[in-house]
């Protein structure tokens, strides 16, 4: 487990926190999700002041008093609101984005997961969101692109690098005018199934130097996981809608140290270290 120490924080005193808004999207329903993000954040306790908004359930949108945002998984359709929630968690997204097109503003880091993922591929107007022609439910090897590959927040992560993904949606057909007209790049591709002739879908997306996303869950821990779904009603359910020889392959994934855990202990950590400096370098500047 890399702690706030581990990325060179242990040294810096009086330092104001760095402010983080968690936009919790579950609709109020049980997740692992959400625990395992406030177990990434509390790494970094002594650096990060948290709070959290219930987006679906409360219709709660932060304001721009926060540096860093995280967006979180969740259930249902990415297509599907009520119009208000929906409409205000819009508004916040393209508030975000506009103030950090402001030049002298101090910029806002946004990490998307999962649904949140596909509601700003909506928004963004980057490709189709589509329903699949089956959940994707387990862990899976994603490839980067040539963008990707370089990309600060994979570092240290081989490529092709494994991940855990549960979603009925996905985003396809992506928009190359709109791609570079937000400057956005396409990060990772879902794995290579040459047997199945259907389009592989997008998996990462930066979206600005600033804000990132991704279709899978990179908040997903090995022990979570395996708590979850070592649950006899759970492995029932698994072992009847995706079989036996699945749910087993996704346990010794689990106990893999170089697959859910490396991915894990990478990605939201390296966001939230470079979204703390990038914020403090930005306090120090107007001072």
């Amino acid at each position: 487990m890399c702690s706030a120490s581990y990325f060179g924080f242990a040294n810096e005193v009086n330092m104001q926190k760095t402010r983080l808004a968690i936009l919790d999207m579950y609709d109020n329903e049980p997740n692992q999700g959400m625990r395992a993000i406030k177990q990434i954040v509390g790494r970094f306790e002594g650096h990060l002041d948290w709070q959290l908004f219930n987006v679906r359930a409360e219709a709660e949108v932060p304001g721009m008093d926060f540096d860093i945002y995280i967006s979180t998984g969740g259930p249902g359709s990415p297509h599907d609101g009520n119009g208000h929630w929906d409409a205000k968690y819009f508004d916040w997204m393209e508030t975000v984005w506009n103030w950090n097109q402001m030049p002298g503003n101090p910029k806002k880091h946004v990490f998307f997961i999962c649904h949140s993922f596909q509601m700003a591929c909506i928004h963004f107007k980057i490709g189709q969101v589509t329903r699949r022609r089956s959940k994707s439910f387990g862990t899976f090897p994603v490839h980067k692109t040539d963008m990707g590959v370089a990309d600060p927040l994979f570092d240290g992560l081989p490529n092709p690098f494994y991940i855990a993904d549960f979603r009925e949606w996905q985003v396809v057909q992506p928009d190359e005018a709109q791609l570079e007209e937000l400057g956005a790049e396409i990060l990772c591709l879902e794995k290579i199934r040459p047997y199945v002739p259907l389009e592989r879908a997008i998996m990462a997306i930066r979206f600005s130097d600033e804000i990132f996303g991704t279709q899978f869950h990179p908040e997903a821990d090995p022990e979570g996981m395996l708590q979850h779904f070592m649950d006899p009603e759970r492995r029932r359910v698994i072992i009847e809608e995706h079989s036996e020889a699945k749910y087993y392959e996704m346990i010794e994934h689990l106990r893999d140290a170089d697959k859910i855990e490396l991915t894990h202990n990478i990605i939201l950590p390296l966001f939230l270290s470079r979204a703390i400096r990038a914020a403090r370098r930005q306090e120090m500047a107007m001072v």
